[in-house]
């Protein structure tokens, strides 16, 4: 190995890291806010870029007619709840947003020639389409066991990842999908050739934690999220709804998702499962920050980029094996060093 290979091996852990420091942030923030090990956030990567993909080859997304059935769902159950409280306005927004819009939103990409229309509008139709899927995910799944013990919901997480990896297979089939790059510009620095998709991944990485950052310190939502993952019981006796805050993050962690895989999917070929890799590797990045720590979250992850990217060169056929026994010695050192903590009833 020279300086030129290093250089060009860090490059690709760097652009990698920035990836699962995003997906590590998302895990950090709905395990700190709603107590679940969000398992499934790598299907929100695959869903993100093959519904992207379907519609750059002018098919209509199967992921529309989930978002229509899940909005039935929700409205079926919040309709009915705000019908018996006598509450006919709630009731019809209700079903406005949670089944008027993703019929909308299905007509409109049904309608259109959407494989013709800018790439941005296209990026934008397909995070209306897999974002709400998020709020909608956690008032279905979680919002009934919220108050569960964290076992219960690590079991509806794997259970949920499972249905969605096999969904994907009935949406998108066997075969892998890669979209076009946002540019074909590239910039020569020295030995290494930075392409656009790459500049467009950090630059987009850097402007959402900047973002996310703001967020949570200066809007009075992200205010009420922070207080929620601080003391969840203080912050409802504060009045802050914890039913608000668990669709809040689970929204975040949707948008997250959704926009990583529309990022990656110009420069590595994008399967229904692929997913669950990348989220595996940012559930690293997030065990080393303490499912707690947002700016240990980040480093761990640019740290496993870095570390999978060296590994494939040294050792291809383990670079897994390698990037996952980093967790080892992280959660050895956090069992030595923390004591236990007897959980909420």
């Amino acid at each position: 190995m020279d300086m030129a290979i290093a250089l060009i091996l860090s490059q690709d852990g760097i652009t990698n890291g920035a990836i699962y420091a995003l997906l590590a942030l998302a895990l950090v923030l709905v395990f700190a806010v709603t107590r679940v090990i969000f398992i499934q956030q790598g299907e929100f990567v695959a869903y993100g870029a093959l519904t992207l993909a379907m519609m750059q080859s002018g098919v209509l997304p199967a992921t529309v007619w989930m978002l229509v059935v899940m909005g039935a769902l929700v409205t079926v159950l919040d309709g009915g709840l705000a019908l018996k409280a006598g509450q006919g306005r709630r009731a019809a927004s209700v079903a406005g947003w949670n089944l008027g819009y993703p019929l909308a939103l299905a007509a409109a990409v049904g309608g259109l020639a959407v494989n013709e229309l800018p790439l941005a509008v296209q990026v934008l139709l397909t995070l209306a389409i897999v974002v709400p899927m998020g709020p909608m995910m956690y008032r279905l799944m979680y919002q009934p066991i919220a108050s569960a013990p964290v076992l219960v919901l690590l079991i509806v997480s794997v259970a949920l990842h499972i249905a969605m990896v096999g969904m994907g297979l009935l949406f998108f089939g066997a075969e892998g999908q890669r979209t076009p790059a946002f540019s074909e510009f590239s910039l020569e620095l020295g030995p290494l050739m930075v392409s656009a998709q790459t500049l467009w991944v950090l630059m987009v990485s850097v402007l959402l934690i900047v973002a996310l950052y703001q967020f949570f310190e200066r809007t009075l939502y992200g205010k009420a999220l922070r207080a929620t993952a601080i003391n969840r019981v203080g912050a409802q006796l504060m009045g802050i709804s914890p039913t608000l805050a668990g669709k809040l993050t689970f929204f975040l962690a949707a948008f997250i998702g959704a926009l990583s895989g529309v990022l990656i999917a110009p420069i590595t070929t994008i399967y229904y499962d692929t997913g669950f890799l990348i989220g595996l590797k940012g559930f690293v990045a997030a065990i080393i920050g303490g499912l707690a720590s947002y700016p240990l979250a980040a480093m761990g992850a640019i740290a496993v980029g870095l570390l999978e990217s060296f590994a494939s060169f040294w050792a291809s056929a383990y670079k897994e094996v390698i990037v996952f026994t980093l967790i080892i010695p992280v959660l050895l050192w956090r069992s030595l060093c923390s004591h236990h903590v007897e959980e909420e009833e």
